[in-house]
């Protein structure tokens, strides 16, 4: 990576401005939902994806939690590099509605070996027991929040899982674009500007010094849903 260029890219506000405009359009024809990983729909960004794997190859981890599955693209991917790395690693998502057909295309994946799943609010106290039991055994943990995007729910995420993000490590917000979005585009969403995971995310590092947003990621994807969301634990 070119630090210099990244940061003269950061610093060129018609680019930025730019950016965000093609990110709008391009929400308006669903772009994230046209990619999948291994056979499985990752509704995600590439770019985003891009820094997750350097994430994930820089950072090691032995187990990654993921508040979210969807269709369990995320859960195959991270699978997947947790395979290439050749370690005893394990993905574990949690969501309060696991589909049938996603269910079963998820423990029939050439990956599912590196996944195990958890039905139930990821906010639930006996979920969040569920999830310290699995990791407490793990030397090296990285959690991804993606499941209901509003402010109280996420902040309350964030207070319940960032204590399994060991130093080193990150605790990725997805979706924390959504206040940065005209508030018509989630008609039919509980979430939006003033109430979202961006909002959150700034709520919880108030009272929080365990973890600073990583924003050399975000300046140089360019296109990201996770601006801000993007958080390194830097203290035990």
């Amino acid at each position: 990576m070119n630090s210099d260029e990244v940061a003269r890219m950061a610093a060129d506000s018609d680019l930025q401005k730019a950016a965000h405009d093609v990110f709008l359009r391009s929400c308006e024809y669903k772009y994230s939902y046209n990619f999948s990983w291994m056979g499985r729909p990752i509704i995600q960004y590439p770019q985003d994806m891009v820094a997750m794997q350097e994430i994930i190859w820089a950072v090691q981890p032995d187990l990654i939690i993921e508040t979210g599955i969807a269709h369990g693209g995320s859960l195959v991917y991270y699978a997947s590099l947790l395979d290439l790395q050749g370690k005893d690693g394990l993905v574990l998502g949690i969501d309060i509605d696991i589909r049938a057909h996603n269910r079963v295309a998820i423990e029939t994946h050439p990956m599912a070996r590196r996944i195990q799943m958890i039905e139930g609010s990821a906010v639930d106290a006996v979920i969040v027991r569920k999830v310290a039991e699995v990791a407490r055994r793990r030397k090296r943990v990285l959690v991804t929040l993606d499941s209901n995007h509003t402010h109280e729910h996420v902040l309350r995420e964030l207070q319940l899982y960032s204590p399994f993000v060991t130093v080193g490590s990150y605790l990725v917000v997805f979706d924390t674009v959504v206040e940065d979005m005209p508030k018509s585009m989630f008609s039919d969403r509980p979430w939006g500007p003033g109430d979202s995971p961006k909002t959150a995310v700034h709520e919880f590092l108030k009272s929080s010094d365990r973890f600073e947003i990583d924003h050399g990621i975000e300046r140089k994807l360019l296109f990201t849903v996770a601006p801000d969301g993007y958080l390194r634990c830097v203290k035990a």
